[in-house]
């Protein structure tokens, strides 16, 4: 049985092994099997290859996906760039082992937002400066399209939420929420941005996808503006790290 699975605490609102254990049954996959593995010190990672010999790929969620960096042998060039891993490959040869990072949130976000996106959308506000937002900068700098980084203690180049006035949503028609404010089950909290501002001409793209209608989206659709939740750039990873892990 080739084992898959994922890393990060706590996992109580995974959507991995659920997708995978629902995949495996409807394309008739068998040989392989996907868990949850919650590690509560990423420093206990390398145990797992002790305990579980049948691994060959992981993928890798908060608070770990720049932790993990320098227990891997290889990051792949869009990894490199980005500074963030949530896949890992990994192969096996005469009792050693050679963990190669990846990251496919990027793949994931940049399909995902592309059908929304118009000519008036030039400027961004990424919400939270952890692992997910640095592939979210990657695809926006990919795309042309400037971006800012809102942070609660922001550094040089950044902002601050209280910064959010009528100018600087007005020429940000992008929001991205990549913090976990709003994941259950902390379902009523949100970032701290006016929302009475947003207009229809907005989009708001929230990174969290349980529950599938954040508070955030949804004070964004009482604006009218565009509201799109993280599930369909989890399916877009998901599926690439598949590719990555049986490829």
């Amino acid at each position: 049985m080739k084992l898959l699975g994922l890393i990060g605490y706590p996992l109580t609102h995974s959507f991995s092994e659920g997708y995978f254990a629902n995949k495996f049954s409807s394309e008739k996959i068998s040989g392989y099997e996907y868990r949850n593995f919650p590690l509560d010190d990423i420093s206990k990672f390398p145990d797992l290859f002790h305990e579980q010999p049948g691994l060959i790929g992981l993928n890798v969620t908060i608070p770990y996906k720049e932790k993990i960096i320098p227990y891997l042998d290889k990051l792949d060039p869009t990894a490199e760039k980005i500074g963030a891993v949530n896949t890992i490959k990994i192969i096996r040869d005469k009792g050693k082992y050679h963990l190669s990072g990846y990251n496919t949130d990027a793949h994931g976000f940049h399909h995902s937002i592309s059908p929304f996106l118009l000519k008036t959308h030039t400027h961004a506000l990424i919400l939270g400066t952890g692992g997910a937002s640095k592939a979210v900068a990657y695809v926006f700098n990919q795309l042309g399209i400037d971006y800012t980084y809102v942070s609660r203690t922001p550094s040089e180049g950044q902002i601050s939420y209280r910064d959010i006035c009528l100018p600087v949503i007005s020429k940000n028609l992008i929001i991205v929420n990549t913090s976990p404010l709003g994941t259950f089950p902390d379902i009523d909290t949100y970032p701290d941005i006016p929302y009475d501002l947003l207009t229809p001409d907005h989009i708001l793209y929230d990174l969290v996808y349980n529950p599938p209608e954040t508070a955030f989206l949804r004070f964004g659709m009482q604006k009218g503006a565009t509201c799109i939740n993280g599930q369909r750039m989890l399916e877009l990873q998901a599926e690439r790290s598949w590719e990555i892990w049986t490829g």
